[in-house]
């Protein structure tokens, strides 16, 4: 399959993760596969960040309407015309206006508060960065969904925390260097072709670069504080550049062109790593990677379960759209807790009694594998295993 899939979530951030509206991300629930109705897993691709971002209703959602200056009252989260403001009234709650799709970018003459915290300016239909430098509080600010081609004029921005300019049309990394205290950048789903311009971001603990056409990891591996990392879909075909990264928990390089697990020794804090959609045939160089919770590896060209000896922190193992014939190097991972091998090659029923050593499982996917064809499959993986309480997209009786 090399790697081509759709993308059906966001990338999200806080490693959190949730499925997003403007997607195709990984770096939610991604394995399209040949058949579309088929159990995909919820998490494999990208991360999903909390909806905080883009819907929460503490912040200040403002888009322009016409050339009218707006005034961001980050405490109501009210956005009020600056014509109106005295005499305004308005109750508590986001207010935005509603854009067009076909509109053309939009110039914001803005006024903000100089005490305003954050800023929400996600679908706006902005062409361009600017009038930010009043924002000198400015904590989040959240430009998702619009037509932003540079980054620019938030040089002043010193407070930020947080950056998000998902969905743009951005080439280039670009003007961050006074942003020394920013945590979290947000720039997946662009047109970056290159991993540069982090040099001072040394308190940066998430990127977020998906979908992007990036080929290389680099400049990465001085951000000593970064805790989640998401290429996923981009071109990346070697995984390298990594050293340094100590503390770093996620890991999302799900549909790119990656041919062989490598150069992940050093990360040894890693709980999530996600290589799903790629070209890998064999499972290795994870012995390292003790603390590993998450392992996805669904639609490569993996035949065996191998190489999983030092794991044994893994709750869930995704090995879903492969050739696995057999289920087994397994028992050894009690903790298991969630098991994808749907769409595989298992056909005998004696590779599925060695899945009574695995106490904590709880939910397993085995459809289109040939045992399936059984018309006693759910049951017998009931005897097998009595306490787990769903077999593939169903509750377990």
């Amino acid at each position: 399959m090399d790697g081509e899939c759709e993308l059906k979530s966001e990338i999200t951030t806080d490693g959190t993760s949730q499925p997003t509206d403007s997607v195709e991300t990984g770096e939610a629930a991604v394995n399209p596969a040949a058949q579309p109705d088929a159990a995909v897993n919820p998490a494999a691709l990208c991360s999903v960040k909390s909806d905080a971002a883009a819907n929460s209703a503490d912040s200040a959602n403002i888009v322009q309407d016409n050339a009218s200056a707006l005034v961001v009252d980050t405490n109501s989260a009210l956005v009020v015309d600056s014509n109106d403001a005295e005499d305004s009234d308005a109750g508590e709650g986001d207010v935005s206006m509603s854009v067009k799709d076909d509109e053309e970018p939009k110039e914001l003459n803005m006024v903000f508060d100089v005490d305003t915290t954050e800023v929400d300016l996600n679908h706006a239909r902005i062409g361009k960065m600017e009038n930010f430098e009043q924002l000198e509080c400015i904590e989040r600010l959240l430009l998702r969904w619009n037509l932003i081609k540079k980054i620019e004029n938030i040089q002043t921005l010193t407070t930020l925390k947080e950056l998000e300019l998902y969905d743009n049309q951005l080439t280039v990394i670009e003007n961050l260097d006074t942003l020394v205290n920013l945590e979290i950048l947000d720039l997946s789903f662009n047109r970056i072709r290159e991993i540069k311009g982090l040099d001072t971001l040394v308190n940066l603990q998430k990127l977020y670069l998906c979908s992007n056409k990036i080929s290389k990891i680099e400049n990465v591996n001085h951000l000593k504080q970064l805790k989640g990392l998401e290429l996923g879909d981009n071109k990346i075909r070697v995984i390298e550049n990594l050293e340094g990264l100590d503390v770093l928990e996620d890991l999302y390089l799900g549909k790119n062109k990656i041919k062989k697990i490598q150069n992940l020794e050093s990360l040894k804090s890693l709980n999530i790593l996600s290589l799903q959609c790629n070209r890998l045939t064999i499972i290795e160089n994870l012995d390292q990677l003790t603390e590993l919770t998450q392992l996805y590896l669904s639609e490569n060209g993996l035949v065996t379960i191998e190489n999983l000896l030092n794991n044994v922190k893994l709750e869930t193992l995704d090995l879903a759209y492969n050739k696995i014939c057999i289920i087994q190097n397994i028992a050894h991972l009690t903790g298991l807790q969630e098991l994808w091998l749907n769409n595989n090659n298992v056909s005998d029923w004696n590779a599925v009694n060695v899945l009574e050593n695995n106490k904590q499982l709880e939910t397993i996917y085995l459809d289109r594998n040939p045992l399936t064809s059984d018309p006693n499959y759910r049951r017998k993986i009931k005897l097998v295993c009595p306490w787990i309480t769903q077999i593939d997209a169903t509750l377990a009786k």
